[in-house]
């Protein structure tokens, strides 16, 4: 049997949206009883069942680990409520409990087309809010929509609608006069601005389209404060397309995350995909183009990298010069250095001479200098 999908909302005072978020787990248990697996749902805050219940019922039954799908178009954490860190309480509450979270529903071009069919029925069907007079013939061209999204105080998020409308205008829309962005709450413009907007670039037709996923006190609104701008501009046709909704469509993206997080697509609370991978080493030799013949001092002059930080350190901390470094003879071979610690040995204040002929232990080429080169960020030896 496959993990249960745990479906989560934001919660909402409103029954309406309560009710439709009932119907729309009841969906999925339909259509996920075949694969099989158990679907439940419950709210972060303000509405029954709260998400708590939902996932104590689910362990109670011997599930240990679920799938989680945010039923959100946007991944706006502060309007969803802050679900890793609810998720981690419930960890608290169920040691064994593990899940994997998937992605938001939108934009996903499935979604786009649940748009543009409510698109369609507003344009065909619903009535207009102002006059009783029947409608003129408007040209598509002279017709304009207005994609309403909640509103959020990230601009990361306020951006993603956005992209929606383009993606939206593009994909679906491209033979109307605009697909303009407004929001409920929180930023600008509003659903009166965007309005104002279309109508200065020549509308005469409008239709608001909310990208809501259920209805509730959010359409409402939306739909207030359009009446309320068409009662001072009764020239303009405004209509108003329901919202998304409980649908085949939508239930059709909330099991492609199911599946995408079930694959290992989503964000898994197990230790193990949360452990970060070893660092590598913060002192390392620096590697050779050439192969250095294996003897008693090769050991020593790997070593001697990672000897010059612990130097460098100190000079930075005092603030004081650098000691006096001498240049290394450009002559001497590998052969005829002494061993450090000794007189006129390589100790690591002269590996600075070193680093800067190139790599290590390497005679320099044609026109290089005969001293050592000035380090970028490092004080230079003269």
């Amino acid at each position: 049997m496959k993990p249960p999908l745990l479906l989560i909302g934001h919660g909402t005072h409103d029954e309406t949206g309560v009710a439709e978020f009932g119907r729309f787990v009841h969906r999925l248990r339909c259509r996920l009883d075949g694969l099989p697996a158990e679907v439940s749902g419950g709210f972060i805050t303000n509405a029954r069942p709260p998400l708590g219940d939902s996932i104590a019922s689910l362990v109670a039954r011997g599930h240990h680990h679920l799938i989680a799908v945010p039923l959100s178009l946007t991944g706006d954490r502060r309007a969803l409520g802050d679900i890793p860190g609810t998720m981690a309480l419930e960890q608290e509450r169920h040691p064994t409990l593990e899940y994997d979270l998937g992605r938001p529903l939108g934009p996903d071009p499935r979604v786009l087309k649940l748009l543009a069919e409510r698109l369609a029925d507003a344009r065909a069907e619903m009535p207009r809010f102002v006059t009783d007079e029947p409608p003129a013939e408007i040209a598509p061209s002279e017709t304009a929509v207005v994609l309403v999204g909640h509103g959020s105080t990230d601009p990361a998020v306020n951006a993603e609608v956005h992209r929606v409308s383009r993606l939206f205008w593009e994909t679906h829309a491209a033979d109307l006069l605009t697909v303009e962005t407004a929001y409920v709450s929180h930023t600008r413009p509003g659903v009166p601005g965007g309005l104002e907007r279309c109508r200065r670039l020549g509308a005469k037709r409008v239709i608001v389209l909310p990208y809501v996923l259920f209805a509730g006190a959010v359409l409402e609104r939306i739909w207030a404060q359009a009446l309320a701008y068409g009662a001072n501009h009764e020239g303009l046709d405004i209509r108003c397309a329901e919202v998304i909704g409980d649908c085949e469509g939508l239930a059709d993206v909330v099991i492609d995350r199911y599946e995408e997080a079930l694959a290992g697509g989503g964000q898994s609370s197990s230790p193990a995909a949360r452990r970060p991978s070893p660092g590598l080493p913060v002192t390392r030799p620096f590697p050779s183009r050439r192969t250095p013949e294996a003897g008693p001092g090769a050991a020593k002059d790997a070593g001697l990298v990672t000897a010059i930080a612990p130097r460098l350190s100190t000079a930075g901390e005092t603030g004081g010069a650098p000691p006096h470094r001498e240049p290394l003879d450009a002559d001497a071979s590998d052969a005829e250095r002494p061993e450090p610690g000794t007189e006129g040995g390589i100790g690591a204040d002269s590996m600075i001479g070193v680093a800067g002929r190139g790599e290590a232990g390497e005679e320099p080429h044609g026109d290089a200098p005969d001293g050592p080169l000035p380090q970028p960020g490092i004080a230079s030896v003269v």
